[in-house]
């Protein structure tokens, strides 16, 4: 028995399925970005690329977690 993704992870597969890419190409987004800041980031993933809150909060909490070891 597999153990359920849990976390900003387990929306990953609604992520990629409703705005078409994959979760890869919004972490490199992500990170080639001039912000630094959570919720700057997650402005510009809302403003920029039509986001849903969740959905941009998830990405970037993921994406900011692993570039601190955390």
């Amino acid at each position: 028995m597999t153990e359920a993704v849990k976390g900003p992870a387990s929306y990953f597969p609604s992520i990629e399925k409703k705005y078409g890419r994959p979760i890869a190409e919004w972490k490199t987004l992500i990170r080639a970005s001039p912000l630094t800041r959570h919720g700057e980031l997650v402005a510009w993933l809302k403003t920029e690329h039509g986001l849903g809150h969740g959905h941009a909060n998830a990405l970037v909490a993921h994406t900011l977690a692993e570039d601190t070891g955390g």
